[in-house]
């Protein structure tokens, strides 16, 4: 299997040494507009890395493309991609992109061309989190994802504008509310632990809903410091770390399991670009296996997530449960 990937930043580059280390993969292809970072990438990566001196949407031999550009990007590339029938991999997190990349869902079904959409940390991980939560119930109500940490700079500046831009939240129908405003307290598993978290412009709501026909209430947060809120809209005003932080993800679920209403809350602790290359990685793997199907929609409900979360454990990539008692509702 041939894979191009499409930016070549934190997550971008370790998305590349998942790929080289695997034997399904012959040859990784990569693109970047930073002609220097992108030899020095290759040259870490060895005789299956190549270099592609093209436009990052410029046609392709690879049977997968990942996109992990900036915001901005990937509905154009990822509809070049489909039109030439290559399955495209998304790993970005803007809402605006992945409702965008959701409309491709008949197109890619027609064409018989999986399109994974959030294929990260969160939005991707957490998908699979929720789906593996939700086997626990009879009826799902309510699904609420909470992040904290950045990938790199590229993720440092989605988060930036996220938070100064309106949250869509789901009620039985699409509700908006403003960006930094609901303020809750939410728990990661250690070292993280205790985070104050916020509604923001995230694309997690938009790719679990479809997947959980009658879910009452969707909601996603974001973890963020005062400085973080009152600084939103303007321009970043601090340098990002290359690489990001610590970062975490926790997904809570409610719902019914016999007669009792019940709640189950897993997480994950990690490097968001490391979990995040290893999401995307496996996401291509199981396309070339044919184990991920035609149609564009994000990884709940397209993947088995015990299979998908035992081989992300293989890659160092663990989840947690949460063990105690829920004791308030999120707002």
């Amino acid at each position: 299997m041939k894979v191009a990937i499409c930016g070549v930043g934190a997550t971008g580059t370790r998305l590349a040494r998942q790929l080289v280390s695997s034997p399904a993969v012959e040859q990784v292809e990569l693109r970047d507009e930073r002609h220097d970072h992108l030899a020095a990438v290759v040259a870490s990566l060895g005789p299956r890395a190549r270099i592609a001196d093209v436009p990052l949407d410029a046609p392709t031999d690879a049977d997968v493309v990942v996109l992990a550009a900036d915001a901005g990007l990937h509905l154009g590339a990822a509809r070049r991609f489909l039109g030439a029938g290559v399955a495209v991999v998304s790993v970005g997190d803007d809402l605006g992109e992945a409702q965008g990349l959701l409309e491709l869902d008949a197109e890619a079904r027609e064409r018989g061309v999986p399109v994974v959409v959030g294929a990260g940390f969160g939005p991707g991980l957490t998908c699979v989190l929720a789906t593996h939560a939700a086997a626990r119930f009879d009826e799902v109500h309510e699904i609420h994802v909470a992040k904290v940490g950045t990938g790199g700079p590229a993720c440092a500046r989605q988060h930036h504008r996220a938070l100064a831009r309106s949250a869509t939240d789901w009620r039985g129908s699409w509700v908006r509310r403003p960006g930094g405003s609901g303020r809750e307290l939410c728990w990661f598993p250690d070292p993280i632990g205790g985070q104050d978290c916020y509604r923001a412009e995230l694309a997690d709501p938009a790719l679990l809903v479809p997947a959980f026909p009658g879910v009452q209430r969707v909601t996603a947060r974001v973890g963020a410091t005062r400085r973080d809120r009152l600084t939103a809209r303007l321009p970043m005003l601090w340098p990002t770390h290359p690489e990001g932080g610590p970062g975490a993800v926790r997904v809570e679920v409610r719902g019914r399991r016999g007669g009792a209403s019940d709640v189950v809350v897993l997480g994950a602790m990690d490097r968001p670009a490391v979990a995040a290359g290893a999401v995307a990685a496996l996401a291509v793997l199981w396309i070339g296996d044919g184990r991920i199907g035609a149609g564009a929609g994000g990884l709940a409900g397209r993947v088995d997530p015990v299979d998908f979360l035992t081989a992300l454990r293989s890659r160092g990539v663990r989840a947690a449960a949460f063990q105690g008692s829920a004791v308030a509702e999120p707002a």
